[in-house]
């Protein structure tokens, strides 16, 4: 599996979706006290960058319509959204945040 620099962990405040771009992809970086996660960065259901959203329970709600993703899994919570958005494989170097595009399962 190969894995890309996506930023610093320093960079990173907890609970604030960070937007990068990985090869073309655009991905959401988030800190939480479970870890940290990669998202797909655009909403299954509206086509809106979700960084822009706020994170909360391990959660990113797209800010637009309010749906919801699950950080670790990429399933929606509910309503509008009914499909999940990819998530990516993490791992941390030092201060390097790595992220593979090949989804976990």
């Amino acid at each position: 599996m190969t894995y890309l620099k996506a930023c610093a962990l320093s960079e990173l405040e907890e609970n604030t979706p960070k937007r990068v771009e990985l090869d073309g992809t655009p991905v959401s970086i988030v800190s939480t006290e479970e870890g940290v996660f990669a998202i797909h960065d655009i909403c299954s259901h509206a086509n809106v960058s979700l960084s822009e959203g706020e994170v909360e329970d391990c959660m990113i709600e797209c800010w637009l319509h309010g749906s919801s993703f699950d950080l670790r899994t990429g399933k929606p919570s509910g309503l509008p959204a009914t499909r999940p958005v990819p998530v990516y494989p993490v791992k941390i170097e030092g201060d390097d945040v790595l992220v593979s595009l090949t989804q976990e399962s």
